[in-house]
Parts: structure tokens; sequence; C-alpha cells
């Protein structure tokens, strides 16, 4: 268990949890772990901002002595004069989240640097690794690749991902930043870190204000401009005669960008080198010399997501709990064994969440996973049901699914309702507040029923166990978007056999 940690952001404990209450939760947390015998496991607080954590700490001792690192949220390079004070180490728990276009990496290189430069921060987490959802969700591409089309297999290597290299391929955990880093004289930082056995990665980046900004926070303005810096190497590293060089150009105004080349090895005397920075550069000098670019296969073509799609879960031992293509937005639908229905639906995709979440997020009172394509317009989709709470209990199949993540309580689409007290109904939103239809359906809980969902033009029908049950009902918006399944509330129902057929 050594080097595992644990976070605990105050935002999802409940709201009338006074500031006493969540030092008693820090020091609870740290007695349990160490009577479980994992000590080495470490706690970060309070992965939100820099207050009121750092003035909780310096206040109380114990909660300083349970808590070992302080972690902070898009911090925009700097900290606060306190979290310096409590002598903790300060992470950037999370930050980036920004599209990953060149731009993107150029916030990158910037905050990786510069969060230690300003802020004494000694990790920088990204949200989120790689952008693997349904391009026309919210954050669309803000990860450090992108790999957003698991049906074709195409994937993208952003300039991201070339820029971590600059810093995790010539250290490793263990590895000390050295006093001695700061910013250039005409812009642009460096830092320096040694593996305390001799070995020195200095990176430098020159990136201006305008190609290297993030989501957030706000930006202040800064000048950049080509320089050419000076370095002395004293102490232990003076004997240093050589250093390997890689090089990041974003050719902003070349429009010829290199990423992450090999460069010449420079020469060092008497510990002394100089070095000629353009704008929005990166390098890396390093005495390494494991550093490899690589390749890759050319990856598969784009593709759109097909129009003829079916699946049955009937995966006896599945590798991962969620079904292909599905993208949960509210609630968690997993594979399930279905051992009451040793027939047709003994596997299932089962909505397994039974209680709303305590969350910052303004999520929607109901459950909804997404699949498909964000463009369908006209199309025919079939999916078998099974409602698991009486009278109470509901579930929909819905098309033309126009948003979701933290705007998903705002969501529209054509959704067909089917109910456990015998009803049934027909909205053009999640909320359930614009009814295009309703009606008897005559359904309960605890047996299966097939919903099918036909939109075409402006014009919406459903049938219920290949009756219609409704026809013609008027949708005027949104024009197009995904299929979606979801649930009425946070109960457990479950999901079988669905079918789309789409047209476009």
């Amino acid at each position: 268990m050594e080097n595992t940690l644990i976070s605990l952001p105050p935002p999802f404990l409940p709201p009338s949890l006074s500031s006493y209450g969540l030092v008693a939760v820090h020091q609870l947390l740290r007695y349990t772990l160490d009577k479980s015998g994992l000590e080495e496991v470490k706690i970060i607080a309070s992965d939100s901002l820099w207050q009121p954590i750092t003035r909780s700490l310096l206040l109380d001792a114990e909660l300083h002595r349970a808590v070992d690192i302080i972690g902070a949220h898009y911090p925009g390079t700097n900290t606060v004069m306190e979290a310096l004070e409590t002598r903790k180490t300060l992470w950037s728990t999370e930050d980036y989240s920004t599209f990953n276009d060149d731009v993107g990496g150029g916030c990158w290189a910037r905050i990786l640097n510069q969060n230690y430069v300003n802020g004494f921060m000694t990790a920088t987490i990204s949200w989120n690794l790689v952008a693997s959802y349904y391009d026309n969700l919210p954050f669309s591409r803000d990860g450090l690749m992108t790999a957003e089309e698991p049906w074709s297999g195409n994937y993208v290597v952003e300039s991201p991902i070339w820029i971590t290299a600059h810093h995790t391929q010539f250290t490793q955990p263990g590895w000390t930043y050295l006093q001695t880093v700061g910013h250039l004289a005409q812009g642009g930082s460096y830092v320096a870190l040694t593996d305390g056995k001799g070995n020195l990665t200095i990176v430098i980046e020159t990136m201006t204000h305008d190609h290297s900004v993030c989501i957030r926070p706000p930006l202040p303005a800064f000048n950049v401009t080509s320089q050419t810096a000076m370095f002395q190497l004293e102490g232990s590293f003076a004997s240093i005669s050589e250093v390997q060089v890689w090089r990041s150009h974003f050719g902003f105004k070349s429009k010829k960008p290199s990423f992450f080349e090999r460069l010449t090895p420079l020469k060092l005397v008497d510990g002394f080198f100089s070095l000629h920075l353009m704008e929005d550069e990166v390098y890396t000098l390093t005495t390494l010399k494991v550093g490899q670019k690589g390749s890759y296969p050319s990856p598969p073509a784009s593709s759109p997501f097909p129009k003829v799609y079916k699946d049955d879960f009937n995966v006896r031992h599945p590798s991962f709990s969620e079904a292909p293509y599905f993208a949960d937005q509210t609630g968690v639908f997993e594979y399930f064994m279905n051992l009451s229905d040793p027939g047709p639906h003994l596997y299932t995709l089962r909505q397994v969440i039974t209680e709303r979440p305590v969350t910052w997020v303004a999520d929607a009172d109901q459950t909804i996973s997404v699949i498909g394509d964000y463009q369908w317009q006209n199309l025919t989709v079939t999916c078998d049901v099974f409602m698991e709470t009486a009278t109470t209990g509901g579930v929909f199949l819905a098309a033309r699914v126009d948003r979701g993540g933290l705007a998903v309580r705002s969501t529209r689409g054509v959704f067909f309702w089917l109910f456990a007290d015998g009803t049934y109904r027909v909205t053009n939103d999640l909320a359930g507040q614009t009814v295009l239809a309703e009606g008897e359906s005559g359904t309960r809980a605890y047996r299966w029923y097939t919903l099918t969902l036909t939109v075409q033009g402006q014009y919406a029908s459903g049938q219920l166990n290949g009756y219609q049950l409704w026809s013609n009902a008027v949708v005027l918006t949104p024009k197009n978007g995904w299929v979606a399944i979801g649930t009425r509330s946070f109960e457990s129902n479950q999901f079988d056999n669905i079918a789309i057929v789409a047209k476009g």
C-alpha cells in the first residue's frame, strides 16, 4: 500500500458538517487507517481550495498530524502564505481541463513548471488524462490525448502528451526540486530536479500568454520574448560536462511545430552553458540518456457511430462493469446477472445507485446513460425494461438527447417514460416538465416490457410490447442527439436487448 493516497474533499460532506466536524473526520480517518495496518496510506486535504483547510491545519495540531498533503484545484500556479506555513507537501490535485490543441499544450507546459516556481507545488494532476467520452459532452477533448471512438479505434496523440514526456521521462518518484528555480529574464521559467545521486534534469519553458491560456483561472498579462539564457552549475553539479537536449517548438508563427525532438548533446565548460530560446518552446536538459520519443502505428480512421447497433448484454464474465459505448451522466449502469430470471433476461444492464449522491454538481433527480451519435435525427430504438420499484418506479427510453455532464438537469430530447403505477408519459425534457403525451399503460413492477421509440422529422411515436401506445407527438426541438436509457429516480431497474436503427 506504499504511496497510496486518500483524498477527502469537503464538498462531498454534508453541508451541515461544521469545520470542527471536518477536523474530526480527518482525525478519525487517520486513526482508522493506522489501526488497520495502513500507516503508509496518506491523506490529502481538502482537495478543493487552499482555504479553509490551511488555516485549520495551523490551528489544530491533531489535524496537522493527520494530513500529509494539501491539495488545491486550479490554483493558477499560486499558493497562499498559510499553506507554506504548514510546511506540508503542496499539490495541484486537479488542473488543466483545457482543450488539447497546441494552446492547451502550452497551458500544460507553463503550469507544469510554474506550479512549482510560483506555488511550490510538487505534483500537478491533469483532469483528465485521456478524453474518452462523446465529443459533444462538456469538456470535449479536455485530456492529454483523445480516444473518443472505441467503435473505430481512432485516437489522436496531442501535444500535451509530448510536453508531459519532457518531465516524466527524465525524473522519477523520489526526485526532488532544487531551490534554484525561477523565471527567465525575458519571460518563461525553469525548474531543476535531482535524484540525489548526481543526476540532474532541467526543464525550461518560454510559453507566451496567448499560447498558454488554461480554461481556468484567468491568466494575468505577461510578456515573453526570444532570449539567450545562461546557466552556471555549481557544487556537485559543476563537474557535469555534457547534457542531453530535448526540445518542443510549438511553431505558432511558422505553422511547423515539432515536439519532443532529440537535439545534439550540449557541452558544458566549468559547469557553464548558454541556450538560445525562442518563444513558445520547451527544453529538457538532462544527464540521463534514457529518453525516447518512440513511435506508434497510424490509428484507424475516424468513423461515426454505426447506424445499426444491438447489444443483448450477454456477457458472463465482463472484464469491466459498464457496457460498451454507454456513457453514464447520472447514476451507474452495470452488467448484471439476473438470477431470478434464468430465461432470456439472465444477463442485463442494471442501474445500481439507489441514493442521490451528495455532490456539488447540479445533478438531475433522474439517472441517464447516453449512447450513439449526437448527430442522429431520425431513428427507431427498442429496449426491454424491468422496473424493480413498485408503484413509484419508472424507466425511460429516449432519443435526440442533447446534453449531459454538468448540464444534464436541463437535458432535452424525446423521453418515453413507463411507470410502475400503470401509466406512461412522453416528455420533451429529462425533468418531465414539457409533456407531449400521457395515458394508461397497465404496466407494473417486476415484469419485462418492450419499449419502441420512433422519431421521424417532427413526429414521434411509441410502442409497448409491439402495440402502438401513442403516436404523432410533435417534436420541434431538439433536432438531433443521442439515444439514452434511464430511471425515474435513483432506483434499481434493468435494461436488455437494446437495438438502434438510425436513418440520419
